[in-house]
């Protein structure tokens, strides 16, 4: 059940139209969190149940969307941390040193059509409920 009804809903959606360069906003976001202490990512995870039901499948709540997008990309790095690391290594253009020379086109591909300073500029201009869940993001990206 969402909390927040379908306001929540088109939020989500919005944001996975934009996932391909909300990863290089979060790279933005992250360097900023990094400074932060312990005590504001437990404060963030007192604001978040995660729930697993009898199959093991996290139901995740939070108080805010962005208290949401952190516990379920915690849960997700719970499951499956591999891929949550891949595709970090990805969005920095830097899968080649985890997966070999085979690796080496994805990241010049990423390094090609993904500009960080572009990105930093979006960031900037987004709108406050993005960024919002673009920093749980990379808070929680931080701490798995």
């Amino acid at each position: 059940m969402i909390r927040e009804g379908a306001l929540f809903s088109v939020k989500i959606k919005k944001c996975l139209i934009l996932l391909g360069g909300a990863i290089w906003l979060t790279l933005f976001s992250q360097q900023t969190l990094l400074g932060q202490d312990h005590e504001s990512w437990q404060k963030r995870a007192q604001n978040v149940t995660i729930f697993r039901d009898d199959w093991g499948i996290p139901h995740v709540y939070g108080k805010t969307d962005a208290d949401t997008v952190f516990g379920l990309i915690y849960a997700q790095a719970e499951d499956d941390f591999n891929r949550v690391e891949t595709n970090y290594l990805n969005a920095l253009g830097r899968l080649a040193e985890a997966e070999g020379e085979a690796a080496v086109y994805a990241d010049l591909r990423m390094k090609m059509f993904i500009d960080p300073e572009q990105m930093k500029e979006l960031y900037g201009r987004g709108p406050h409920w993005l960024k919002a869940l673009m920093d749980a993001l990379a808070m929680a990206s931080t701490i798995t």
